[in-house]
């Protein structure tokens, strides 16, 4: 970075400026650090039977085009040399927790997305480092030097183009898109390098005529309403590289859950069930970690012709413990099989946390107490 470069960085008065680190094929990574025979190899995170899934793959498996979400046996078709991991989620969050801890050192306005990533606001520059840039850097060397892994960060001044930097230079990489660089940023991209644009949604838009950033950026709100609805406003600010939201360490959730977007429609059961198990582990350890609980269990199946469906189970009390969790889930799955036609996505979520039942009024106006 050039002094000139860091003299822009420091003059940008009123912007934030906003990291996002994003770890290197985590749990395929832990994987290959924790057992050396695997490191060069093609390494899948998963189940390994004919009705597997695969939670991650390492950067070998992805030359392949081995992808998370897609099913085992076509990953093994795809790459005769694979190898399967079944997934150690309490070592993942062990090692989450290092990285977090280096994060803090830099500044309380930790926003964690997942066990692999977060966006950090280091504006107020609490060591006197001299730029967002020289941050980065400093925390990159510093998670390889105390855990043995790479990661990637993005330095911007919104959590939008942050996260599209972060991405730009993987694996351990770093990109930097300054004040007035966004929009030419964004520009250049493909509308599939969107947070929220899928396979179909690109496919759509570009019968649309929308190929990339720069094709977005020419379509009105009244155009990207009648199209996409709600998510219109959304794609009308990110062709333009804007994005408010602030880095929120203390965000209040309203759920906690998981997604998996099928590499290929499924509607095998078997294959369903096992998914349910995979996001069960997933969701629950979120909720462990948040040290949280809810009362609402809700399942969220989206069709091939992407028809969502959502079936929820509230209880009285708070949900005791996984296996009580799992058997919601597995229950509000089992009630919709067999499934009318495939599927593309399953969620599961918890909700009726328990930060929400203690904010809420008593009956005497009160705020409740437990």
């Amino acid at each position: 970075m050039s002094p000139q470069d860091e003299q822009r960085e420091e003059e940008a008065d009123g912007l934030r400026k906003i990291i996002h680190v994003d770890m290197d094929a985590f749990y395929a990574s832990v994987e290959q650090r924790d057992d050396p025979s695997l490191r060069g190899l093609p390494v899948a995170v998963g189940g390994s039977s004919g009705r597997g899934v695969v939670a991650a793959a390492s950067y070998e498996a992805r030359r392949f085009g081995v992808r998370s979400a897609m099913p085992s046996v076509r990953a093994s078709r795809l790459c005769p040399e694979l190898v399967f991991r079944k997934p150690r989620f309490e070592v993942y969050r062990e090692v989450s927790q290092q990285i977090r801890a280096i994060f803090l050192d830099y500044t309380p306005h930790v926003e964690p997305l997942s066990l692999d990533e977060a966006y950090l606001d280091v504006t107020a520059d609490l060591k006197g480092i001299g730029s967002a840039t020289r941050i980065a850097q400093e925390i990159r060397r510093r998670i390889k030097a105390d855990t043995q892994l790479t990661a990637s960060a993005g330095v911007s001044y919104n959590k939008f183009l942050a996260k599209l930097a972060s991405d730009e230079n993987k694996p351990d990489g770093l990109c930097v898109i300054r004040p007035g660089q966004g929009a030419q940023f964004v520009a250049g991209l493909p509308v599939r390098r969107f947070h929220g644009v899928g396979p179909r949604g690109a496919e759509k838009m570009a019968r649309l005529g929308i190929e990339t950033g720069a094709d977005l950026a020419t379509k009105d709100l009244a155009f990207l309403r009648a199209n996409f609805g709600s998510f219109a406003e959304y794609l009308f600010r990110a062709a333009r590289g804007v994005d408010l939201r602030q880095v929120r360490a203390d965000r209040p959730r309203k759920s906690l859950g998981a997604e998996r977007t099928f590499f290929e429609n499924i509607e095998d059961p078997a294959a369903l069930r096992e998914t349910m198990d995979h996001i069960i582990d997933v969701v629950w350890e979120r909720i462990e970690r948040a040290e949280t609980r809810g009362r609402t269990v809700t399942l969220k199946l989206r069709y091939a012709d992407f028809q969502t469906l959502t079936r929820a189970r509230s209880l009285t009390h708070f949900v005791a413990d996984k296996a009580q969790f799992a058997g919601i889930g597995h229950a509000l799955l089992e009630d919709q099989l067999p499934l009318p036609q495939p599927i593309r996505l399953m969620g599961l979520t918890l909700s009726a946390l328990e930060q929400e039942e203690e904010a809420r009024p008593a009956a005497d106006g009160q705020l409740s107490l437990l």
